[in-house]
């Protein structure tokens, strides 16, 4: 498991080494980074550490260097020192507010061009010039208060007012990111057209016979209005063009600004130019009153279209972000808490691991954790994609952002903040949002030279029309050649992969298929060899004893000492015997020297007893050679698909016990439709072969694998990938861990552990083998998108750069006009991103 924690106190590099090196020496750590820039530390661990262990790390309460949870309200005092002079040091109060007002933003290039890189502030993309977007926040915000009379009041909680004693009222959320930027370029939008418009009927209207507006004002003064117009657009509406394609070409990254930005400019200066000084000018460029004819009207249509275009691509980011939004929205932000029988309400961000929480009808769950008392129906449709709602019983566990039924239960939390199984749903969403398909690798190589290609063609469509061109040859040659500049830009070819991406992704989550990245949406597509684990993936998980066999022994007895062994283990066939064990009101013993073997089973003593527990090998390893005894009747249960345990007891075997674990009624199902799809299914497990034969034989398999160790699995995917295969692995134990990172795609069910998880390229939140046929059926619908989208924007440019140039003008007399090429490229990038929208009806 991963998480990320807030330290302060850090001053140089040398306090992050400290800090990185006294984290690293904690037990169970595997992994350390740490950034005195962020205040931050990313821990990977094994198991979960409490906060207190870290801190304790550190130098205990009164070190210098805090630890906290990112979540956390507290006031934690500090001494900050140098670590680079001991003689310096000072103290001070540093006051944690986690208000998401305070929140540093995390914003991306839409169109990847740095991979993942993420930003600081707003802005736009050194690369590309395109205006960065808002990751949107993956914290699950606390609510605030406020007085409708005093709106200077705000309180965390609800209350009175301390000035007229209204009750508080819950504050409205702040503007989103995305709706700023949206706005922002709305207004320049309506600048835009307020100028654009009249510039346009003043150029057009030279078309008119006896234009009456001649009879206000000679055309050299209309030439003075339209430039006067075109001020505002230029040099404020659609400023930011230029600058991105000023900044694209010092730095050499030429982009879609970059045509756009040679363009306009050159119309523009030119107009300007010929305004100024007509008697330079040939006559092919002027009008029949001797001024020079201009292109103002050219220029503002151009930057406003494009404008417009940005716009729309605002709005539609906004759109593509919806999951993780309507995710977030799923969280509660308040809870009632009880302690000693009183209920309060309460900040999710105040409750703490332990608390008892109870949650009535119809209220969104606020944390995880297990029912303590009562019990409900739960609607979990929001994080698994299921629409039946699931029946829940003490003991159960229950998922943040989940919604009650009719009845109120109490529940202890078990993950709070970014623990919670939402927080890391939206959080892998978020990432994988941001991360960069393979195939995107082949449009950066097109995209690379595509600039420069363009600038050639357009130099050389003026040199052709200049040469061999009709009168009047200059102005059709320039004409075309900035038509062939704006009617190229890249944009479309920039967002094809991304936006298919992110909105599959997060189609993905709201069905239970959560991704981390899209290389896994691309491999999952290719598959064609699917590895799959038995116990928890292919049955339920949840094992149960059927029946315990003693010989000589005393039933009970034997049962105590077993279910006392498997106390110290966790694996559900442990648990199994455990929790019958319990049922049986049976004594437990003190165990010591405990060991688990791994695909084996479990030794210990008791009272200086051996206890062995386990399958054939097991035995084997102890030297109990009197276990071939029962070796046929254990045969016979194995065939029936029951899992069965040798009991031994100093190296003698005194039984066996029966356990079963029902397959899932989804797995048959599941498997019959990968099959159709053309997928080899492969069953690995560290079962017995007679049992993993009755499974196989049962959900008709091609092939299995028995009596599995996890070097097995391991080794097994190896050679099938050594022979061409792409292999996807399914499984849900730590034991799995090692073989869903050798996949090529790691699967693990939502329901296993969060090692299994971590190792995963793709987590089925409900844990079952349908969401696999789920993720394959998603994975093709978004590389089908992306390619659908790849080909609209090859094919635009292919034929719309030709089209500019005037190819079909000696055939047709067909040319394309600067504001048609203007328009058709802003709408290239819609349709674009329209496309990739459609992925959020897809059935999956």
């Amino acid at each position: 498991m991963k998480h990320t924690y807030t330290i302060d106190g850090m001053t140089c590099s040398g306090c992050e080494a400290k800090v990185k090196t006294d984290l690293s020496k904690v037990d169970d750590v595997t992994k350390v980074t740490v950034s005195k820039d962020d205040k931050e530390a990313i821990i990977t661990m094994s198991k979960h550490i409490e906060l207190e262990t870290f801190q304790n790390a550190l130098g205990g309460k009164d070190s210098k260097y805090q630890i906290s949870l990112p979540n956390s309200d507290s006031k934690i005092e500090v001494k900050v020192a140098s670590c680079c002079s001991s003689n310096k040091k000072e103290t001070a109060t540093h006051e944690h507010n986690h208000n998401h007002n305070h929140q540093a933003g995390k914003y991306y290039c839409p169109m990847h061009c740095e991979g993942e890189k993420v930003y600081d502030k707003a802005g736009d993309c050194p690369v590309c010039g395109m205006d960065l977007v808002k990751q949107p926040s993956s914290a699950i915000q606390a609510s605030q208060y406020t007085c409708p009379m005093h709106p200077e009041i705000i309180r965390d909680e609800p209350g009175s007012c301390p000035i007229c004693g209204m009750d508080l009222v819950p504050m409205q959320p702040t503007e989103s990111e995305e709706d700023k930027s949206y706005l922002d370029l709305s207004r320049k939008m309506k600048i835009a057209l307020l100028f654009t418009v009249p510039v346009f009927i003043i150029a057009m209207s030279e078309m008119i016979p006896n234009n009456p507006m001649y009879n206000l004002m000679e055309l050299k003064y209309w030439n003075w209005v339209q430039f006067a117009l075109t001020l505002p657009v230029v040099f404020y509406a659609c400023w930011m063009f230029f600058k991105r394609a000023w900044k694209s070409i010092i730095t050499w990254n030429l982009n879609m600004f970059t045509l756009i930005g040679i363009g306009t400019g050159v119309a523009f200066l030119f107009s300007i130019f010929g305004m100024l000084f007509p008697s330079l000018f040939p006559s092919e460029f002027k009008t029949m009153s001797g001024t020079v004819h201009l292109y103002f009207e050219a220029t503002t249509v151009v930057l406003t279209l494009v404008l417009l275009g940005q716009l729309l691509e605002a709005k539609a980011h906004s759109r593509t972000s919806g999951a993780i939004k309507e995710l977030l929205k799923l969280a509660p932000t308040e809870a009632t808490l009880v302690v000693n029988g009183e209920e309060k309400v309460i900040s999710i961000h105040d409750i703490k691991k332990g608390d008892i929480v109870r949650v009535k009808p119809g209220e969104k769950i606020p944390i995880d954790g297990k029912i303590t008392d009562g019990n409900s129906t739960i609607d979990e449709s929001m994080i698994t994609g299921e629409p039946i709602p699931v029946d829940k019983k003490v003991d159960d566990s229950v998922s943040s952002g989940t919604i009650n039924g009719t009845k109120s239960f109490l529940m202890v939390a078990e993950k709070v903040g970014s623990e919670t199984l939402l927080s890391q749903i939206v959080q892998m969403v978020s990432d994988a949002s941001r991360s960069r398909a393979p195939i995107q690798n082949l449009v950066d190589k097109v995209a690379k030279y595509f600039v420069p290609v363009v600038v050639i063609i357009s130099v050389s469509t003026f040199i052709i029309w200049w040469q061999f061109g009709p009168e009047p040859k200059l102005v059709y040659g320039f004409v075309n050649a900035i038509a062939v500049l704006i009617i190229a830009c890249p944009c479309a070819l920039g967002l094809a992969t991304p936006m298919s991406v992110m909105v599959g992704v997060g189609k993905g989550a709201q069905n239970g298929v959560l991704i981390k990245n899209a290389e896994a949406i691309e491999k999952m597509n290719k598959i064609d060899v699917l590895i799959t684990d038995k116990t928890g993936t292919i049955t339920e998980g949840k094992p149960s004893v059927e029946k315990i066999v003693v010989k000589e022994e005393n039933e009970i007895e034997v049962l105590g000492k077993i279910a006392s062994i498997n106390q110290s283990s966790e694996h559900p066939l442990a648990e199994a015997v455990v929790t019958f064990a319990k049922s049986k009101n049976v004594t437990f013993s003190k165990v010591a020297n405990f060991e688990s073997v791994t695909g084996k089973g479990v030794v210990g003593f008791i009272n200086d007893e051996k206890i062995s527990l386990g399958n054939d090998k097991l035995m084997e390893q102890e030297s109990v050679e009197d276990f071939k005894a029962i070796e046929q009747e254990v045969i016979a249960e194995q065939k029936l698909g029951k899992t069965v345990s040798y009991i031994a007891i100093n190296k003698k075997v005194v039984g066996y016990i029966t356990i079963t674990d029902a397959i899932k009624p989804s797995s048959i199902e599941a498997i019959t439709e990968l099959k159709r799809q053309g997928v080899e299914v492969i069953m690995l497990t560290g079962d017995n072969e007679n049992t993993a034969k009755a499974v196989a034989s049962e959900l008709n398999l091609t092939d299995f694998k028995a009596s599995c160790l996890p070097q097995d699995k391991l080794e097994y995917i190896k050679d099938l990938q050594a022979k061409g295969k792409i292999v996807a692995m399914a499984g849900d134990g730590i034991n799995d861990a090692p073989a869903l990172a050798q996949a090529d795609i790691g699967i693990a069910m939502g329901t296993g552990t969060d090692v299994a998880i971590e190792s995963a390229k793709i987590t089925l939140v409900k844990g079952d083998l349908l969401g696999i046929v789920k993720a394959k059926n998603l994975s093709h619908g978004v590389m089908k998108n992306i390619h659908q989208n790849l080909f609209f924007a090859f094919i635009y440019n292919s034929l719309g750069i030709p089209v500019a140039a005037g190819i079909l003008f000696p055939f047709f007399g067909i040319l394309l006009s600067p504001m048609i090429a203007a328009l058709a490229m802003s709408f290239s990038s819609v349709s674009v991103i329209v496309n990739a929208l459609r992925l959020r009806t897809l059935k999956i």
